[in-house]
């Protein structure tokens, strides 16, 4: 065996040790019970995906978390009506306080919704809920998009997740494991972004300011 293969399968050992130790790092930090908190913001943005999520983003809108909701990812065919029969809102709060975003197709799209709705309301900080093993990811997409904006997690653990020895449930294994590979990616998207934007404060040329987008 050449030594120039030797080292090749060096790396590649090395590479794929590394991958599994970040997938069960990954693993065991979102699998964790959220912790309590009393966190305050400008505004609640909640990403769509189950009903556990919107019901909590209501109940920290009525605790006064925060003043408005964004609810980004909205199928085309839900209404109001059916926001409130998931969220417990009433009608009134839902015309006071909550947006509903139906352009968001995936968690990048959820990103830049929520981008578009809080540049044009000057938000300075939210509160992200979301499920808790698609926080991370959400957090990546988000900051991108919002580099300036605190983002503040409150997770949701689904209750369709086994917590315990989810190694040995199938289903919630295969649910960790899809959702890492789609952080690898989001997170060189990061780190790309972050370069080039660095790059590009630091050059003569500016780009023109973005108009903000409106829901």
């Amino acid at each position: 065996m050449t030594r120039g293969l030797k080292w090749l399968i060096g790396l590649f050992a090395m590479s794929a040790g590394l991958v599994v130790f970040g997938f069960v790092l990954f693993a065991s930090i979102v699998m964790r019970d959220p912790e309590p908190d009393n966190q305050k913001a400008d505004a609640i943005v909640v990403l769509t995906g189950g009903e556990s999520r919107i019901r909590e983003a209501a109940k920290l809108l009525r605790q006064g978390r925060a003043g408005r909701l964004l609810i980004t990812g909205v199928n085309p065919k839900t209404g109001s009506r059916d926001i409130g029969r998931l969220s417990g809102l009433t009608e009134e709060e839902l015309d006071c306080c909550v947006d509903l975003g139906y352009e968001a197709l995936n968690t990048k799209g959820n990103a830049e919704e929520t981008a578009g709705w809080t540049r044009a309301r000057g938000y300075t900080s939210l509160i992200i809920v979301t499920a808790s093993y698609h926080m991370p990811r959400s957090l990546l997409e988000l900051s991108r998009e919002l580099p300036n904006v605190t983002l503040l997690a409150h997770r949701v653990m689904p209750k369709s997740l086994q917590q315990n020895e989810w190694w040995l449930n199938p289903r919630t294994a295969r649910v960790l494991l899809s959702e890492y590979v789609k952080l690898i990616p989001a997170a060189m998207r990061l780190a790309v972004t972050r370069v080039l934007s660095g790059w590009e404060d630091g050059s003569v040329a500016q780009s023109q300011p973005e108009t903000p987008a409106k829901i």
